[in-house]
């Protein structure tokens, strides 16, 4: 055959590169099984540590190894994953140098409400606004105004600057401080040693993903990354000052607590506890008594009974509770202005640990030259005053200013541990964020439930792998045992191009890596129905191997081609898990072509070509479907009713019972809790709707549901999701921990509940999606279904040239999406797993969909060619006789997928059997559309058309398309 050496050749190189790229992985996990059968044993760890490996052009050992092995996600190998956002507000408030200018302020808050439902970027939004406010003021401000962007901060701006260029080079400088806030949180993560973490940008938006496999202290990492380290200097107003305000708030209280959040019977003075105050703060509150001054301070009508001298003051709370009073933390009054910029904003250039003359820890730095003019100015005015040292709107320390201070060098204290201290240094040392920063979207997956997801990876692949090889050698006999070793080389080249392109595989991924087996049976099934058709015709083996390969190979081409168009909607427009599915998927579909249909080609002809034998099938199989035919076409009408009952149940179930939506949809917190007995789902729901109740005592949503086993819970709440700061996560982990304390063991601590493992109860797994990520999600879907539509209708279109085919193909999914959400809308409350509407499950439609349709296509494939071969026939014994010709490959690639299916889905772990219901469905489905909507729809339009050169009758039908 043409090529033979060519492709003979790109295999061995192929495999060589896989090869050299997955040697790292085998030996790391080799030096890893070593080092755990040493028992602790420091002197055997160490030597083992010190092997190497000699490949001849290189020396591996077990560290450069570990740095080179495939990596694999948080629900493989557990770890941590958060999406940063930084906050575009502060970006833009810092180009117009913090203007107060009436136009901006309202376009900027009005721009904070529109992202909340926007999808697009901050800064886009911000300009659309800008031009409404200002056009509704009549102002006719240009954004080049000295009140805006032309100021000093963009001397690139000038009084002439037009405002489509203002807005390129805002942009500009907005993508590039995200870009340097990239910089600063990839040094930060460095400095906390984590092992192959991913740091990627978000594209088009201000957003960071941050992935660190193998880390357990979530809290630390949130703190460290939404630290702006952006340290700044204020003047103090004390007691005398606020005193006043205090004592009318306290009055106010026993008439309007109920408009301020709290009870009438408050007595906010009792609160301030004054007596203990031993600082320059304004309060010494009891940490249980904060969230009630939180909400009196912030109300309404507390901002509005402001006097003049403190209208614009920042109430602050200290860093931490002091040493003298570990159940109080300090209420600071922080003098701001109209601007709310601090007097001194200055960058660290170096920051140490140091040791005050009590030998207490303190951090020493050193200001940048802008910082250190800005803190003599107001250490001179401030002789004998305090000034507060903030850092996040946390005030670290408030002394008294001694004397002016000219060299910019100062020093925190703020009763740090030596740990408290390395970390502030580290996150000084890094640089500081060029604006605030907020998790918005965090999971945590434990080490133990990342071991058990990577198992029942393993053994659903192990028994999904087993299922194909032992059919497909059934069915196809000596044909099928190439079909298996082009299936093996296969897998070994998906695995190695995931390493060497520095992939990451996810459980979705090993998902995706089975449907491409599943993918490679339909490729070879295709190719050797084919060719037991040329064998039937009277052909001899090599030339009806030739002529099936070659007959094969536009269903083959189209199939897959619309399979991989799917798999990239799903990359571009899907998130996280979909990603490793759609990308691996991809990579899968591309491998497939290449050994199914290219290696396999030339090892079946190799051995051809020797005069040897080769069988396409055996005994028992041989003439399966070979003269089965069905009036597929005079039936369609029941399958028009009976597709139309279920449309319209399914319909009915989705308006009246609508779904079970994820938090990935509706924003919230899942965690999976596990214990050491059997618990109640309902009665630890029923405990935790008393704790979850909002500020005005309404129920927040909660859910419990059986995760796995009796002895698992998954927990789901959408509890103070709009507060997106560390100390909410902390509140409704503390209020988990007590709703649950009853079924947890008697001496478990709260950090230990939040850290679980193997060998005691806890969270084990937690997810947290923030709205406006949800929104981003949930548009995302909907566009990625939409464009996965479109791109096969077109596709369709092109390759079939007949719009009848692309209306029949988008048809039949229509019918499967819908058939598979009714499933969904009328079995939630039923089934005893997850049956969420999540992207998971928008990962699982788009899967169906390009199921369905490569499985249409290869229907649609027959009528063409039959089209231009059998123009005696009527158009319906046409269809009848393509589709019942295809049925042997139709029935043996559905009942191998549902096989493997069910496989993933039966041992594949609770994470998965969600996804692989809705596969489930869609298959049986799919295959079923494919006959009976696409084909019908397609043959029902294209008849009241007139097909030149289409004519006959059938015993079926007696329809005759008459010539143009």
């Amino acid at each position: 055959m043409q090529g033979k050496g060519l492709i003979t050749i790109v295999a061995i190189v192929l495999g060589l590169i896989c090869l050299n790229e997955l040697i790292p992985t085998w030996y790391a996990s080799k030096i890893e099984s070593q080092i755990e059968a040493a028992n602790g044993n420091e002197k055997e760890i160490k030597r083992i540590k010190e092997d190497t490996l000699n490949l001849g052009y290189t020396k591996l050992y077990y560290s450069k190894a570990k740095d080179k092995e495939m990596k694999l996600g948080l629900d493989l190998k557990g770890g941590i994953n958060v999406l940063l956002e930084i906050n575009q507000r502060d970006l833009v408030s810092d180009l117009t140098n913090y203007s107060s200018n009436p136009v901006l302020i309202e376009a900027l808050n009005k721009t904070d409400e529109v992202q909340k439902n926007s999808t697009k970027a901050y800064i886009d939004n911000f300009f659309d606004q800008f031009d409404i406010v200002n056009k509704a003021k009549g102002t006719n401000l240009k954004l080049a105004d000295p009140e805006l962007f032309g100021n000093a901060n963009l001397t690139e701006i000038k009084y002439n600057t037009s405002d489509d260029q203002v807005k390129s080079i805002v942009k500009r400088r907005i993508d590039a401080s995200v870009g340097t806030a990239f910089e600063v949180i990839r040094t930060r993560i460095d400095k906390m040693g984590a092992v192959q973490p991913n740091v990627q940008r978000v594209p088009g938006t201000a957003r960071i993903s941050v992935e660190m496999p193998g880390m357990k202290d979530i809290d630390k990492v949130k703190k460290m990354l939404q630290t702006s380290a952006k340290l700044q200097f204020w003047e103090v107003q004390q007691v005398p000052e606020i005193g006043p305000y205090f004592q009318t708030l306290t009055s106010v209280i026993a008439a309007k607590g109920d408009s301020m959040g709290v009870a009438k019977n408050v007595n906010f003075m009792n609160l301030l506890h004054l007596d203990k105050l031993r600082t320059n703060g304004v309060a010494n509150i009891k940490l249980s008594d904060t969230a009630v001054v939180n909400k009196i301070l912030n109300s309404k009508v507390g901002q509005a009974l402001r006097p003049a001298n403190i209208k614009y003051t920042q109430f602050m709370w200290g860093y931490k509770p002091e040493a003298t009073d570990p159940e109080s933390l300090v209420l600071y009054a922080i003098r701001g202005n109209i601007t709310q910029k601090a007097p001194v904003d200055g960058a660290v250039e170096t920051a140490s640990i140091s040791y005050d003359e009590l030998g207490r820890v303190v951090v020493d730095m050193q200001m940048d030259s802008k910082g250190a003019k800005e803190w003599k100015t107001l250490t001179e005015k401030n002789v004998n005053k305090p000034v507060a040292v903030t850092l996040d709107n946390r005030v670290y320390t408030a002394p008294n200013v001694v004397n002016a201070i000219p060299n910019g060098r100062t020093q925190i204290s703020g009763n740090f541990s030596q740990e408290e201290a390395k970390e502030l240094v580290d996150v000084l040392g890094a640089g500081k964020l060029p604006a605030g920063a907020k998790v918005v979207q965090a999971t945590q997956v434990g080490p133990s439930l990342g071991q058990e997801s990577i198992n029942a990876g393993m053994i659903s692949f192990a028994i999904a792998f087993l299922i194909i090889i032992v059919y497909i050698i059934f069915y196809y006999g000596g044909a099928g045992v190439y079909a298996v070793i082009a299936m093996v080389i296969n897998l070994f080249y998906i695995f190695g191009i995931m390493d060497s392109g520095d992939f990451t595989l996810t459980l979705p991924g090993i998902a995706g890596i089975v449907l491409t087996m599943a993918m490679a049976v339909d490729t070879n099934v295709i190719i050797y129905e084919r060719t037991k058709e040329e064998l039937f015709a009277g052909k001899n083996i090599l030339e009806a191997y030739k002529d099936g390969f070659k007959h094969a190979l536009n269903a083959i081409i189209d199939g897959h081609s619309t399979t991989f168009l799917t798999a990239v909607v799903l990359f571009f427009f899907g998130t996280g898990p979909i990603k490793g599915f759609a990308l691996t998927l991809m990579i899968g579909i591309a491998m497939t072509l290449f050994t199914s249909v290219l290696l396999s080609r030339v090892m079946i002809f190799s051995r051809l070509n020797k005069g040897k034998h080769l069988s396409v099938w055996t005994a028992p199989t041989k003439n399966l479907f070979r003269n089965t035919w069905i009036d597929f076409i005079g039936k369609r009408k029941y399958a028009y009713i009976i597709s139309t009952v279920l449309t319209v149940v399914c319909i009915g179930s989705i308006f009246i019972h609508g779904f079970k939506y994820g938090i990935d949809f509706t924003g919230g917190r899942n965690y999976i809790v596990r214990f050491d007995k059997d618990v109640n789902a309902e009665d630890v729901e029923q405990n935790l709707i008393k704790m979850f109740k909002t500020e005005d005592g309404k129920n927040s949503s909660v859910e419990a549901k059986t995760f796995g086993n009796s002895k698992q819970l998954k927990i789901s709440t959408d509890y103070l999701i709009d507060d997106e700061s560390l100390k909410a996560d902390q509140t409704v982990e503390q209020k988990l921990y007590e709703g649950l304390k009853t079924n947890l063991p008697t001496n478990i601590s709260l950090h230990d509940f939040k850290a679980a493992d193997k060998d005691h109860a806890g969270i084990i797994s937690s997810e947290k999606v923030g709205p406006t990520v949800a929104d981003d999600i949930k548009t995302h879907g909907i566009l990625a279904v939409v464009a996965a539509l479109a791109g096969i209708f077109i596709y369709i279109l092109i390759r079939f040239r007949k719009w009848q085919f692309s209306l029949g193909a988008v048809a039949a999914l229509f019918h499967d999406a819908v058939i598979i959400l009714g499933a969904y809308s009328l079995l939630h409350k039923y089934m005893p797993f997850n049956m969420e509407i999540n992207q998971d499950f928008i990962a699982a439609i788009l899967t169906v969909l390009g199921y369905s349709i490569n499985d249409t296509v290869i229907i649609f494939d027959r009528i063409r060619e039959y089209l231009r071969e059998k123009k005696s026939l009527t158009l319906a014994g046409l269809f009848d006789d393509s589709i019942s010709s295809t049925l042997g490959r139709t029935f043996n690639t559905s009942f191998t997928t549902i096989l493997v299916i069910l496989a993933i889905f039966i041992f594949g772990g609770d994470n998965l059997r969600g996804f692989m219901f809705a596969m489930l469905i869609g298959i049986g489905f799919g295959t079923y559309s494919s006959i009976f909507v696409a084909s019908a729809i397609a043959y029902d339009f294209l008849k009241s058309g007139k097909e030149e050169g289409v004519h006959g009758k059938t015993t079926s039908n007696k329809e005759v398309l008459a010539s143009k």
